[in-house]
């Protein structure tokens, strides 16, 4: 059981930990396609659209699914603290807390990464929702 203590420490909070630079990657990406984009190029409304959303479902992805693995993490590092003391044959309350004190830090981890990638989700698209609005005021 000792595996499940590095997965959830190095696996978990790694994998969050990447899922977050690929969300900020993301939205520094599409904030500087934003900033140059001129929207008297798009003659098609539905490729401009293709272009304004590209990516942004991989945040959207980010945020609705970090708190799901941080739980995941939250959950082994549980079944960890029972099999230890199970293991060891000692009820210390004082043990026990630690335990889980720690197992909950993925949890804070996964709400960490997902708060952030939901807020620039949102915000993404209400850029997006303007620049479509205001092509359609040029184009009629």
């Amino acid at each position: 059981m000792e595996w499940i203590k590095y997965t959830v420490d190095y696996g978990i909070i790694g994998l969050l930990g990447l899922m977050s630079i690929a969300v900020l990657a993301i939205v520094i990406e599409r904030l500087l396609v934003y900033r140059n984009l001129r929207l008297g190029e798009f003659k098609d409304k539905r490729k401009l659209e293709l272009e304004l959303t590209s990516n942004l479902h991989l945040i959207g992805t980010v945020g609705r699914n970090a708190p799901y693995l941080g739980l995941l993490g939250t959950v082994l590092g549980i079944m960890l603290t029972f099999y230890d003391m199970g293991v060891s044959g000692q009820m210390d309350a004082g043990r026990i807390m630690v335990g889980l004190s720690l197992a909950l830090k993925v949890t804070a981890a996964g709400l960490l990464v997902a708060i952030p990638a939901v807020t620039a989700y949102n915000l993404l698209q209400r850029r997006v929702k303007v620049l479509v609005t205001n092509w359609e005021i040029r184009h009629g």
